[in-house]
């Protein structure tokens, strides 16, 4: 398979009217993993109780052990989930907590994740302490450090996002998972942008737990995540759905929480070859790559800064727009709507008061993608009443 940006873009049925340039959000599956996936639904109903019982259960395994050998695990510790949020929410809810106990969660965790950990806090009488990662560009003994702050007598659990969502950081998990662990923290990794996106070796990070994506980075059709949990780790750890694997083990609980379309799950052997096919970790260099020069080049055309400076760390970067006047959420997400409305989906959001674009490069993308999204910007970024200059002309 030869070039990308738009000579490969046929291979997705992305809508050609919409400027795409956020994959990291919801993914985007190209058409041979949607292909092996309707043709997993086919089996299914050309004769269903045949289907669950004697074909998809040494399938789903099977997919699994592809999958947990791209991430550089044992097939045994991998258990399929409908995305990162769920598998997080089977550690937090399978949790033993107390009162006066606490949970440890990052000032950039993902929105969903935290208040699943409030939500299982809150029913135990326990509380949430919040460790402040400094932003626009952490330093990383800095970033362990204001962890290491935060942990104490009483922290039962660390909820460590790998790369953050909206802030698209690139955290030193491994470091910050070393330190709690001389805490005796255990800690529970949010991987939900990792798969695909950059090397994963998860059980050289040293976590308890890890919850990934397949629908984002590695291109598999929605519904599609995992759970890794150390062998350890998995007695005591249920699944959001109790059903009638309940008391037989990690795999068998997980496996079967009742009847359910497995056909995402089933698929991610295909968008693991896709992905092979694309290059593997030759693709992940040269989507960082993409996106570092293309915030570069948004930063110059808007006369701002990006969010990391130009390290090519992962396929996501961000752009601060220069808005005149305060800038909370709701702005930042009229700001979206706006582009939305002009057929361009690019995500941003208000953070430390000002706002971010975000930007995410995958294969299908170009640096004119880009390009014309700087343009969309200025069109846009001219309506309101004042541009201030960078912070750096400022007097």
């Amino acid at each position: 398979m030869q070039g990308f940006g738009a000579a490969i873009r046929h291979e997705w049925d992305l809508d050609r009217e919409y400027l795409t340039v956020n994959h990291g959000s919801f993914g985007a599956a190209p058409r041979c993993v949607l292909d092996a996936q309707r043709e997993w639904q086919a089996r299914m109903e050309r004769q269903p109780t045949r289907f669950f019982l004697r074909e998809m259960p040494a399938a789903l395994r099977d997919a699994a052990a592809r999958l947990a050998a791209f991430v550089g695990a044992e097939s045994d510790d991998l258990a399929f989930v409908e995305n990162a949020t769920v598998g997080c929410n089977a550690v937090l809810r399978s949790l033993d907590l107390k009162p006066g106990d606490e949970i440890v969660v990052l000032s950039h965790g993902y929105g969903a994740v935290v208040k699943a950990a409030r939500y299982a806090a809150a029913r135990a009488g326990a509380r949430i302490v919040e460790a402040h990662i400094p932003f626009p560009r952490p330093d990383d003994e800095d970033v362990v450090a204001r962890l290491a702050e935060r942990l104490g007598p009483h922290t039962r659990l660390a909820v460590l996002d790998h790369i953050t969502s909206h802030s698209a950081l690139l955290l030193p998990l491994q470091a910050m998972a070393q330190t709690c662990a001389e805490r005796g923290v255990p800690v529970l990794a949010d991987g939900a942008h990792a798969p695909g996106n950059i090397f994963l070796d998860i059980p050289s990070l040293g976590v308890d737990w890890y919850a990934g994506n397949c629908h984002k980075w590695l291109m598999a059709p929605k519904g599609c995540g995992f759970l890794w949990a150390r062998r350890d780790r998995q007695d005591g750890l249920h699944p959001v759905t109790i059903s009638h694997g309940f008391g037989g083990g990690f795999l068998a609980e997980f496996g079967w929480t009742g009847t359910r379309d497995m056909s995402a799950y089933l698929a991610v052997t295909e968008a693991l070859a896709f992905h092979e096919r694309l290059g593997g970790q030759t693709l992940q260099a040269r989507n960082a790559r993409l996106a570092a020069e293309a915030a570069a080049l948004l930063a110059g055309r808007l006369g701002t800064e990006t969010g990391e400076g130009n390290r090519a760390t992962h396929a996501m970067a961000l752009v601060r727009l220069e808005l005149a006047g305060p800038v909370g959420q709701s702005r930042a997400l009229d700001l979206r709507e706006r582009l939305l409305d002009l057929r361009c989906d690019a995500p941003i959001n208000e953070l430390g008061g000002a706002a971010w674009l975000r930007i995410s490069a995958q294969a299908y993308n170009e640096l004119n993608d880009f390009e014309r999204l700087a343009d969309l910007l200025s069109m846009l970024m001219g309506d309101t009443p004042v541009l201030l200059p960078p912070q750096s002309a400022r007097p």
